[in-house]
């Protein structure tokens, strides 16, 4: 029987990404399907910069938001995927971009705006809640996921 896990990481500013993003992946010894939603501007696209980093990518690339997806290769470890789904208005997009195929894959992936592509989401998908009070700051960040 599965149970879900909570963790969340609270008064988070900018330059304790890093090591929020470190402490979170040490929480998965394999590839996972990260699910990360927020507000425009609440840091998504930080934080898979911080994660990125975290994995051994030393100059990660931007939001893919026109690309959708940017792929990064390790030359000893798993593939990396970023995806940025904020463009993505149906499902015929959606299945002219293939990203199922794409998730069968054994890799990493660091999925923004996962609620358009919903369908499609692998079932042991992490979900990750950025939130930052306007005005502020600081953030607060929420992974839940099935143990």
């Amino acid at each position: 029987m599965q149970s879900v896990q909570t963790k969340s990481w609270k008064n988070c500013a900018l330059a304790d990404l890093p090591k929020v993003a470190s402490e979170l992946l040490s929480l998965f010894s394999s590839p996972t399907f990260f699910a990360i939603e927020g507000d425009m501007g609440a840091g998504k696209t930080t934080f898979v910069q911080a994660l990125l980093k975290s994995l051994g990518i030393s100059e990660p690339d931007g939001s893919p938001t026109y690309a959708i997806v940017h792929e990064y290769r390790l030359s000893n470890g798993p593939d990396i995927y970023h995806l940025d789904c904020y463009r993505i208005e149906n499902e015929r997009d959606l299945a002219q971009l293939g990203l199922d195929e794409l998730f069968e894959q054994n890799a990493f992936f660091f999925v923004e705006w996962p609620q358009k592509i919903e369908k499609i989401l692998p079932d042991n998908a992490k979900w990750l809640y950025i939130r930052c009070a306007p005005e502020s700051e600081l953030r607060e960040i929420v992974l839940t996921y099935d143990n």
